[in-house]
């Protein structure tokens, strides 16, 4: 008896300790927001503490919203705002827009003039001349590089004052966003109990402290939220920003003109359609990205290989893909090689899906013109006709306890992971576009990778607000190689949303 008493002891105090090592585990806090900056915001907290990671939350959105009122050109209340109506008068300025004002100086001799406050010169100019289907005159473009080449201010580190020297107008965008996802991300960080901090403002973002993150790099010729990543990185105490022209820009006739602009030629580029810089902080990896969009392959190339700790990958419009030279060693498989068996594939026994075709869900949030609206949870699926969930395209939650609220997915992923075995709640997609708008495409592929028979499935949108609403929409699809579209009509979490099934490449 002696003896199981003292093995029941010691089995408690195992327990005990175990679970004591449990509850001070530290774990990933996800938060989503939209229209913050004009786009959309997550940040994943590290912490054993539920209450420390809404702190750093909470942190990193009053550092974003108090640099916004110093740095945002959007706001003519701003700081900056308000120093853009002085002239040449010695003005003296925070710290904040010294600082932007200062690497923007930098930067400018750094990439040889392809970096420029100024380049909204040529911007409004294409813009103007798009509304009226032409395209920019010789002198128009060449008063836009003269009005550009002008001092716009000068600086006095002593006194900290900016002179503002020009009428030509600025934004400030490469380095504002950068700025404050350096300063947000400290703020965060410096939260008590918080081991790590990942903070991703419309796709640019900064990991730090004691975290490994793995960082896919988005597809530029895919608008998809779920679209294959054209790489994986791993990266530790970094920051990664991508620009790109695959996004915005304007069309004059029959011909699409990219909203990057070369400020030293007044002509916009298209050379490169994507960029992604890992640098050791935010504001370099901004610059960079945008400046590798301008300046050749080349030249970008030469330049990241003279910066300590900055490497880049450059897709071009001709299909090239380059590489600094240690972007290999932050690079992993985002795929498993196929395994067959000695005999080679098995040959399909039944008729499948159609492989030139796909399903593109397009979908639209409401109410996100507050500032820092914080988003709902969303999933977005498939099931076949005997209700089995075949494929989640999409789940966007920030606490594990709340996933119950989005009930038909929860049911639903239930029943899967009993018959696959995968657990799908341990990825989170984040956003990385426009505020509230999303697309999400289904290859006819189940969640192991696999082909599904063509038929009718029923594609599920699902939304749950913390303590707020709760909605789900749900329209079936005869996916059987005949093109069809569907419009789903809205609720009060989800404005639009609508169904495209069609050829690829369309």
């Amino acid at each position: 008896m002696k003896k199981q008493r003292i093995l029941f002891s010691a089995l408690l105090c195992v327990a005990v300790i175990s679970l004591s090592i449990t509850a001070k585990t530290a774990r990933p806090h996800v938060f989503y927001h939209e229209n913050v900056l004009g786009t959309s915001f997550s940040i994943k907290v590290i912490s054993a503490s539920p209450a420390a990671a809404e702190k750093a939350e909470a942190a990193a959105l009053a550092e974003i919203n108090r640099n916004a009122q110093l740095l945002s050109t959007y706001n003519p209340n701003s700081e900056v705002s308000q120093w853009l109506k002085t002239a040449h008068t010695p003005t003296r300025v925070s710290p904040e827009l010294f600082a932007v004002l200062n690497l923007f100086d930098q930067w400018r001799g750094r990439t040889n003039g392809a970096l420029d406050a100024s380049a909204e010169v040529i911007s409004r100019l294409w813009k103007a001349s798009a509304k009226e289907n032409r395209v920019p005159t010789e002198a128009e473009i060449a008063a836009a590089i003269a009005a550009i080449q002008q001092p716009h201010w000068q600086l006095n580190a002593t006194a900290q004052t900016a002179t503002h020297l020009s009428n030509a107008p600025l934004i400030l965008n490469s380095f504002v966003k950068s700025y404050i996802i350096n300063r947000a991300t400290e703020a965060a960080l410096a939260v008590a109990k918080v081991d790590a901090v990942v903070v991703n403002i419309g796709g640019d973002l900064v990991v730090r402290g004691a975290l490994t993150e793995a960082v896919d790099i988005a597809d530029p010729l895919s608008d998809a939220e779920n679209s294959d990543a054209i790489a994986r990185l791993l990266v530790r105490d970094r920051a990664v920003a991508t620009s790109g022209n695959y996004r915005r820009g304007v069309n004059i006739g029959d011909r699409w003109y990219s909203h990057i602009v070369d400020p030293r030629t007044g002509l916009p580029v298209d050379h490169v359609i994507s960029s992604t810089v890992v640098a050791p902080n935010a504001t370099d990896a901004g610059a960079l990205a945008t400046a590798f969009s301008v300046l050749t392959p080349q030249e970008s190339l030469a330049l990241a290989a003279s910066l300590p700790g900055v490497e880049c990958l450059l897709l071009t419009k001709d299909g090239q893909r380059l590489t600094s030279k240690g972007w290999s060693a932050l690079e992993v498989a985002t795929k498993a090689t196929p395994v067959t068996s000695a005999a080679g594939p098995v040959a399909p026994t039944v008729q499948a899906w159609d492989a030139s075709m796909e399903l593109v869900v397009s979908f639209e949030l409401a109410n996100i013109n507050a500032g820092g609206y914080r988003r709902p949870y969303v999933a977005v699926w498939i099931e076949d006709k005997d209700r089995f969930p075949v494929r989640t395209l999409a789940l966007w939650y920030q606490k594990p306890r709340w996933l119950p609220d989005l009930k038909a997915w929860s049911r639903a992923d239930r029943i899967r992971s009993m018959a696959e075995g995968t657990d799908l709640t341990r990825s989170v997609s984040s956003a990385t576009r426009s505020p509230g708008k999303y697309t999400v495409k289904w290859d006819g592929k189940d969640n192991q990778g696999k082909p599904v028979k063509p038929g009718k499935y029923t594609v599920y949108i699902e939304a749950a607000r913390e303590h707020g609403t709760y909605q789900l929409m749900r329209q079936e699809m005869d996916f059987n190689g005949a093109a069809k579209q569907a419009n789903l009509a809205g609720n009060a979490e989800v404005a639009v949303a609508s169904l495209d099934y069609h050829k690829k490449g369309r």
